[in-house]
């Protein structure tokens, strides 16, 4: 096992995708999500039995990249894994997916991260209990290594804040002496309410920001929400926020408003990586030319149809 573990972290030499087609990078978290369906949430210190049970592939750069490969759009990621149990199922899911994974980065020590996913079937709500570990993020050493020629889009999970924009700004100076067609597009998500995470607003091409985050700063909807943040980001920057049944709105370089209402299922059954397909489908739809309007409205279509299925299958 462990020689085995040790060849899966030389480096290897990247994948050159077909002639003309570039791929999308998603950098973040990928974990283990043990996933439990019951009938209802559960009172505390009760003994009951649940619907199903299973393990799945999660993260929020991770299910991007699910997504984004559903939809038909070349993809890599780019995280930390661990040798183990764990590491092994999810990189044989990333295969099972189509996900390129040349630049995970096989760490030596630590422990892959573990969600505790409850799923209630009469709500379609989802209660996460992350045990994020002592597993290194990636660095902005580690991104030296990607051949930014192979990409047209990068995206980042908001983590560790300082290396990611090390990372973005290699992004830009790669920009800066390529022609227009050459250019790589960037976009981050920043979820957590943490300050050391907010400067990163201010790299991304496209910020996507969470509700939670809107209402950390005493914003009551997504509209006003944008209005007030927009100063944090780049000028020609988009700025995004998704609000649940609320739908979601942008503000694109122009500054007008722009809103999609939600699409939500017949039946609500599980809204577990709903931010993140919604996240996926904006950049897919972006990243093939299409209106900020067009993209907004697909991504709500993907996410609603998300919270109708268990898991991702069926999305498309």
């Amino acid at each position: 096992m462990a020689a085995g573990a040790a060849a899966r972290r030389d480096p290897e030499p990247e994948p050159v995708p077909a002639a003309g087609e570039k791929r999308i990078l998603c950098v973040g978290l990928v974990c283990l999500d043990i996933i439990t369906v019951v009938p209802a949430y559960p009172a505390e210190d009760t003994d009951t039995r649940c619907v199903s049970q299973r393990w799945q592939r999660g993260g929020n750069a991770s299910n991007s990249c699910t997504v984004l490969a559903l939809l038909g759009a070349p993809c890599a990621f780019m995280g930390s894994l661990a040798p183990g149990h764990a590491g092994d199922f999810i990189a044989a899911d990333f295969q099972r997916r189509g996900v390129d994974v040349t630049h995970v980065a096989w760490q030596p020590h630590g422990d892959v991260p573990c969600a505790c996913c409850i799923v209630s079937t009469a709500s379609g709500s989802r209660t996460i209990m992350l045990y994020d570990t002592n597993l290194p993020d990636v660095t902005a050493r580690d991104f030296e290594q990607v051949d930014l020629s192979q990409y047209k889009w990068i995206h980042w999970e908001a983590r560790n804040a300082a290396e990611q924009a090390a990372m973005m700004r290699r992004v830009e100076r790669h920009n800066r002496a390529r022609p227009a067609a050459e250019r790589v597009r960037t976009s981050v998500e920043v979820e957590k309410p943490r300050e050391e995470l907010l400067p990163l607003m201010g790299l991304g091409h496209v910020v996507f920001i969470s509700k939670d985050l809107a209402r950390h700063f005493g914003y009551r909807s997504a509209p006003e929400a944008l209005r007030g943040l927009r100063g944090r980001v780049q000028p020609g920057a988009t700025l995004i926020c998704a609000w649940a049944e609320e739908g979601a709105d942008a503000v694109g370089p122009d500054g007008e408003l722009v809103h999609s209402d939600a699409f939500p299922p017949e039946t609500l059954v599980d809204t577990l990586g709903a931010g993140d397909t919604f996240n996926a489908a904006v950049i897919f739809a972006l990243s093939a030319g299409r209106s900020l309007q067009d993209a907004l409205t697909f991504g709500c279509q993907i996410a609603g149809r998300k919270c109708g299925i268990q898991g991702f299958d069926g999305i498309v």
